[in-house]
């Protein structure tokens, strides 16, 4: 199936919101999500945007029952290793499901890894969920390094509550 790869723009928001939703879904927490296109667009495609997206566009031809084109995304953004230099973060990869197993994943990541090597980033780093085990085999296969097994590193988080009384402790300027 053919398909094109492409940087996401302001109007593709809405799509994209779309697939996050069913990202959420089948990672089993939808009641996540608390943003919707307009933050996206805020985000995304502002002066200095909080991050970039790649899109997976199909043809016409091959469009879904409810006219979907833009079938697939990948959501990323650059981060800095104090070890190894710059690095790039993908924070989400989703293709639907009638157009898995057609290369448009593996399309998107790779795309994700050369726009990374031309901003010379060392590495891509992501995050999988332990029960996802097909993306996790996914991403083995194309050679990532599984760093909780291998170096035992932890994902933490402060978010909400913890956030804001972290954020209250710091010192005066």
């Amino acid at each position: 199936m053919n398909f094109k790869i492409r940087a996401a723009t302001q109007d593709d928001c809405k799509d994209i919101s779309r697939m996050i939703t069913d990202l959420a879904v089948y990672e089993k927490m939808p009641d996540q999500v608390k943003i919707s296109h307009k933050e996206l667009e805020r985000d995304g495609f502002c002066p200095n945007p909080f991050f970039k997206c790649l899109v997976a566009e199909v043809s016409e031809e091959h469009k879904t029952k409810e006219g979907h084109t833009v079938v697939g995304y990948a959501l990323f953004f650059y981060t800095y290793s104090t070890w190894k230099g710059p690095s790039v973060f993908m924070e989400d990869l989703y293709v639907m499901p009638e157009f898995r197993g057609k290369g448009i994943g593996k399309g998107l990541m790779s795309k994700v890894a050369q726009v990374g090597k031309e901003k010379q980033c060392v590495r891509l780093q992501l995050s999988v969920l332990d029960w996802n085990t097909p993306s996790l085999d996914f991403y083995v296969a194309k050679g990532a390094q599984d760093l909780t097994a291998s170096e035992g590193w932890h994902l933490l988080r402060f978010d909400g509550e913890a956030l804001d009384k972290l954020a209250n402790e710091a010192p005066e300027d």
